[in-house]
Formats: C-alpha cells, sequence, structure tokens
C-alpha cells in the first residue's frame, strides 16, 4: 500500500513538473529563465514545483486600468502637449524611444528638488503633507510601524481631519509586517485604505514574484514625490546594523506631476477596482525652473520589456558619461551589452554599487558581472559610508534620472517600478554633483573574483544562477 501510495506521489510530482517545465517554456520572459526553470523542474521536482508555484508566474495580465479607462487622462494630458511641448534646441538627445516605453509625453516647465537622504526627504514630506488643501496619494513599498511609520501615520490622520482626502497603498509582501492596529488607525480616522491584504495584486503566496516596488506621493496634483526611500527608521539612518542609509528622493512639480498622479491611479485601481480619475485634479502648472521631465513606469504588465529597454535606451545615448547608482547590479545579457559596448566607445562608464550588503544573494550575484565589465573599461565604485540603496543615473549633461527601479532583472521585469527623467542639463548637473559627492566616499573595486574571499570566490558563481529572479 505505501509503495503505491509513494510511486502515485512520484508520478504525480513529475507529471507537474512537467506541466510546470511547458509553462515555463511557454512564458518565460528570457531565454536564460526558460533554460533555468525547465533544467530545474525536470531534474529536481520535489524542490523545483513548489518554487515554480511559488516564484514561476511570468506577465502579469490584466494589470492596468489598461488604459482603457485612464485613456481619457492620457488624451486629455496630450491635448496639453503642445503647450507644453519642450523647446527643441534645449531637447539634446533623442527623447522617443522614453516617450514610447511610458505611453506619454516629455513637458516642460517642470521643477526637480533632489532631497538626498531620509531627513531631507521627509522633512519634504511631511510639510507637503500639512499643506495639503484637497487630497494626499500615498504609496510605499514598504511602511513599517516604527517611530517614523507612526509620525506619518499621525500626519496623514491630521490632513484626513481638516478634511483632505487621504489614499494610502502599500505592497503586501513588503508591508506584511505592518499591523493591523495602525490599518485600523488610518481607517478609524476616514483615510480610504487599499489593503494590502485584500488588494487584487501580489498579495497571496503564489503571487509573491510580483511586487509593487514603487514610492510615489502626489500632493493636489500639484506636488509629487518619488525616490527610493520606505517608511522605516533605517532610511534615516537609525539602524544599528546597517549605519548611515543613502538615498535619494526627487520633489517635482509642473506637467509631469499629472503623469507620476496617473500611475497611482492604476495602481489604485488595480489593487481596489476603483477609478480615482473624476476625484482628482487635472490641470496643467507650469514650474518655474522649466526643465523638461517624463515619468516613465513600468511591470511585468507591460507587454515589452520595458525596464531593461529604458536603461539600453540612456546608455546607448551616452557620448561622454554613464554614471549611475543601484544597491543591486544583476543585469541581463542586454543590458550588460550595452554598458561593455558604451565604455569600448569611451564613454566614462561609473557604476556604484554598495560595499555592505543587506540581502546577500543579489550582493554575492554582482561579483560575478563585475570581472566582465571592468575588463571592458567599465570602473566600478564601492560606496563605503553606510548602505547604498540610491537608484539614480545621469547621461551626459543630458538626461537625469531618480526613482525606485533597480539594475537587476528583478526591477526589470518582476516589480512594478518608476522613474522621473530630466532632459535637463541643470538637473544633470546637480545629479552628477551628487555622485561625485558619493565616489568621493567610495573605494573603486581593482580586485578580481579570483582574489576575493572564499566565500565570494565560490558563491558569486552560485548566486548569479539565480540572476533570473534577483
Amino acid at each position: 500500500m505505501w509503495t503505491a501510495l509513494l510511486s502515485l506521489i512520484v508520478f504525480c510530482l513529475y507529471g507537474a513538473s512537467i506541466v510546470c517545465a511547458v509553462q515555463a517554456a511557454r512564458t518565460a520572459r528570457t531565454p536564460q529563465g526558460a533554460v533555468g526553470w525547465v533544467v530545474f523542474l525536470l531534474t529536481l521536482p520535489w524542490a523545483s514545483v513548489p518554487l515554480y508555484l511559488f516564484l514561476g508566474h511570468h506577465r502579469f495580465r490584466g494589470y492596468r486600468i489598461a488604459r482603457r479607462e485612464s485613456e481619457r487622462v492620457v488624451a486629455g494630458l496630450r491635448a496639453h502637449a503642445d503647450a507644453t511641448a519642450p523647446d527643441p534646441d534645449r531637447v539634446l538627445v533623442n527623447t522617443r524611444p522614453f516617450e514610447k516605453i511610458a505611453h506619454m509625453a516629455v513637458s516642460r516647465g517642470n521643477g526637480a528638488r533632489l532631497l538626498v537622504d531620509g531627513e531631507a526627504t521627509f522633512a519634504a514630506l511631511f510639510a507637503a503633507i500639512d499643506a495639503a488643501r484637497h487630497y494626499v496619494l500615498i504609496q510605499f513599498y514598504i511602511v513599517r510601524d516604527d517611530d517614523l511609520g507612526l509620525e506619518l501615520r499621525d500626519r496623514l490622520i491630521a490632513a484626513a481631519r481638516r478634511g483632505v482626502k487621504v489614499r494610502f497603498l502599500t505592497d503586501a509582501i513588503g508591508s506584511y509586517r505592518l499591523s493591523d492596529s495602525y490599518v485600523e488607525d488610518l481607517r478609524a480616522a476616514g483615510i480610504d485604505i487599499a489593503d494590502p491584504r485584500k488588494q487584487r495584486g501580489p498579495n497571496t503566496r503564489f503571487q509573491v514574484n510580483y511586487r509593487n516596488h514603487r514610492k510615489t506621493v502626489v500632493v493636489d496634483g500639484h506636488t509629487g514625490y518619488i525616490g527610493g526611500h520606505n517608511v522605516g527608521v533605517e532610511y534615516l539612518g537609525q539602524d544599528p546594523a546597517m549605519g548611515r542609509w543613502r538615498d535619494t528622493h526627487v520633489e517635482i512639480t509642473g506637467p509631469s506631476v499629472l503623469q507620476l498622479q496617473l500611475v497611482f491611479a492604476e495602481d489604485w485601481h488595480w489593487a481596489r477596482g476603483e477609478d480615482l480619475l473624476d476625484h482628482l485634479l487635472w490641470d496643467t502648472r507650469l514650474a518655474q525652473q522649466d526643465a523638461n521631465a517624463l515619468i516613465v513606469a513600468t511591470g511585468p504588465g507591460d507587454r515589452t520589456e520595458s525596464g531593461a529597454m529604458m536603461f539600453f535606451a540612456a546608455i546607448t545615448a551616452a557620448q561622454r558619461r554613464f554614471w549611475i547608482a543601484s544597491p543591486y547590479f544583476v543585469p541581463d545579457l542586454d543590458i550588460l551589452a550595452a554598458l561593455k559596448h558604451a565604455a569600448l566607445r569611451g564613454v566614462d562608464v561609473r557604476l556604484l554599487v554598495p560595499d555592505e550588503a543587506d540581502h546577500t544573494i543579489p550582493w554575492l550575484a554582482a561579483f560575478a558581472y563585475f570581472d566582465e565589465v571592468r575588463e571592458a573599461g567599465v570602473r566600478v565604485m564601492r560606496y563605503t559610508d553606510g548602505f547604498l540603496h540610491q537608484k539614480v543615473f545621469v547621461v551626459d549633461d543630458t538626461i537625469a534620472a531618480v526613482g525606485t527601479t533597480n539594475l537587476d532583472n528583478r526591477s526589470f521585469r518582476l516589480n512594478f517600478e518608476a522613474m522621473a527623467l530630466f532632459f535637463d542639463a541643470t538637473v544633470a548637473a546637480q545629479v552628477a554633483a551628487m555622485l561625485e559627492h558619493d565616489f568621493a566616499s567610495s573605494t573603486e573595486l581593482t580586485r578580481s573574483l579570483e582574489a576575493q574571499s572564499a566565500f565570494i570566490r565560490y558563491g558569486a558563481p552560485l548566486a548569479r544562477l539565480f540572476a533570473p529572479i534577483l
């Protein structure tokens, strides 16, 4: 009896592995991912089938408002396109690839203020929330109910009590430790919450691969914030294990705020099934700074590899320099080739990554790529003044970007991300100066993989095997 039962279990397990392998071959986003899953599923079904059920899902179908419902807002934004079209003499790079990826147009009349640490970021956020008159849209991947999270809660509640409509959205996986009491306090104050435990997004055990990694705040449709900070005291440098936390947000004004607002509306629609478009302000206000800007939102709901293509377009546009800061470096083959090719063309390519690790596997996997890019001329700078978490890049004196997208496959293909791109020499100079300051707090990697410790030398190639999901 036991033999027959065991045989049945083995038969079912291998049958499930074959079904999953066929599904992986049909739907994986890259050939490398398909091969990896198929081999894993057919050789170790007892381990691979459960992992595939957790991590092996692919395109996230039906995510967006589908821009069918938001198309009227997009059309409205396009109606302002002539009024907010950039001066061609001030746009020194081809913006068409970025506009195609974003499904929106670059606009002039935008303001940008860099917020280069947690104190600056949350001081600006809290001041904007306190000054809100109509509504606050707030979304973070991680919200903790520590001192910083409680201060955010209190300010949102105060805003709601003076008649401001507050909508609160977070990710079920990123904020899985957020207490029920925190959510109930917000709800009791009249704050509209997309409960991460009930939303339609990536919240079940079979959807943990998909995460909404965006960090967005929009106040009254006129001021927006986006960047790398989440809500937790570690982002203020108060975690004794991580120490100083180096991160960047940006405050934006002007027409690009409406694009950021549209991205939030799409996320809200998915999470709640509610159309916010008629409840938000869509009037265009030009900022005195007059920068050209575009919000590029990417994710697994897109029909194309939009996250990777955004970086590819930026790297290939570089003529003199491409500097990028990312906490993780697990590129796909296209981005790897683009970085090497840029360096071979004589572009000053610099990659700024943390010396410390917050997640061991992606930190290890990066070492498997460093030799390859360094041989082509890419300079790898390791940040030593705390932990580096910012996601920014600068191209020549023409493009600067601040947002949520890491330089890894997870951000390219599995996470919902967003970047604020500025096609403006002044903003590019500010981001470049910020990165130069960070380079001064870094050491350049000069040792090859073979010269690293045994842990890195043997761990990096193994960690790289997980690249498709890192």
